[in-house]
């Protein structure tokens, strides 16, 4: 790792150079490609400077305890010492985590995809829930979400709706959504006070961005509707809404989200090339699944991830045993806990296999 490091090091100070040379900063492309890798680099160079002068403190230290001879000198040195070793265990386990290979996809904007799924009304509140609970946490962000497409009922529930949260990074903290979520409660229209179990499937997809996929006109099927809003209101009365079937795969998107049905054409062919992407992905690497939706679980998107447990106030992630027992801050995007918790298991994860 130290001599990685130092090669790092040395790239680091070259791009430094190169970003203030004039001939770099007139070809403005590459000027902005060699600031991006520096400003990546940067904050891994600092924490390796930092573990260089703790280890020539614990140098220092050990050479003037071979010549101090007052003993309440040589505690202070000892103590010096032994800090200075706890500074260096510290900066090389975040090391090690700085310097695991990066999702290539941690910077995109992300789709999201909510179905209800067993529970009837319950399920489809729920799921509508669940939708404004990623709105609060991508507006604690400082992320922007804009609705693809939606399918909503009578009492306000979410049959089905995908929508784009953008910001740097937002993949980064969403991507451990997906699976089934799980609610337990008393429902509004239960009588005699039992608490039912219902659920919600949430699935994350990265935008592709620049992806190469090759789309033929032929295998596309291109249906246009007119847009319906929430209990049937119409947002217009032109069928501006796009719904696109790729005929071999029979991955189909819609979108309603504009009053323009080129703009909602365009809004889909781009979610249909991030499902195109994400289903081409997970055919050509078994391994992409683990990678992809749940790096501390198997990213089933079957698999049961989360409980939200209504009577006993409490939010459970089965990936991790972890439970908080603040479920109505959860529900209102307060989650960055949870997702900080599953990013460190994460991390502990892909250091235990580097280690095997």
């Amino acid at each position: 790792m130290l001599e990685k490091l130092k090669e790092l090091k040395v790239k680091y100070l070259a791009i430094g150079e190169q970003i203030a040379d004039p001939a770099i900063i007139a070809d403005q492309p590459k000027w902005q490609k060699l600031c991006k890798e520096h400003a990546e680099l940067e904050p891994i160079i600092e924490k390796y400077d930092e573990l260089l002068r703790a280890q020539n403190d614990i140098n220092d230290a050990i050479m003037m305890l071979k010549t101090e001879t007052d003993e309440e000198m040589r505690e202070m040195l000892k103590e010096e010492e032994k800090l200075a070793r706890e500074k260096v265990a510290a900066c090389e386990e975040e090391l090690k985590i700085m310097l695991l290979p990066k999702d290539e996809d941690d910077d995109k904007n992300v789709i999201i995809e909510i179905r209800a799924g067993a529970g009837g009304d319950e399920a489809s509140l729920f799921a509508a829930e669940l939708k404004r609970m990623y709105e609060l946490y991508a507006a604690s962000q400082h992320f922007s979400v804009e609705e693809l497409d939606g399918n909503y009922n009578e009492a306000g529930g979410v049959k089905e709706v995908s929508f784009m949260v953008k910001g740097k990074g937002a993949f980064s903290k969403l991507k451990w959504e997906s699976g089934v979520h799980r609610v337990q409660r008393v429902p509004e229209t239960e009588s005699q006070g039992r608490v039912h179990t219902s659920t919600a499937t949430v699935a994350v997809l990265p935008e592709a961005v620049d992806v190469k996929i090759e789309i033929n006109d032929k295998d596309l099927q291109i249906d246009t509707y007119r847009s319906g809003g929430a209990g049937g209101q119409h947002v217009n009365k032109t069928e501006s809404a796009i719904r696109i079937t790729h005929i071999p795969t029979g991955i189909v998107v819609a979108c309603q989200d504009e009053r323009s049905q080129l703009k909602n054409k365009e809004k889909a062919m781009n979610w249909l090339k991030a499902k195109l992407y994400d289903y081409y992905q997970g055919q050509a690497d078994a391994e992409y699944a683990a990678k992809r939706r749940s790096q501390v679980g198997t990213g089933d998107r079957s698999e049961k991830i989360r409980t939200y447990n209504f009577p006993q106030n409490r939010v459970t992630d089965h990936r991790i045993n972890l439970s908080l027992y603040s479920l109505e801050n959860f529900m209102n995007g307060d989650i960055e806990e949870m997702i900080e918790s599953l990013q460190r298991a994460d991390q502990q994860a892909r250091l235990a296999a580097t280690e095997d």
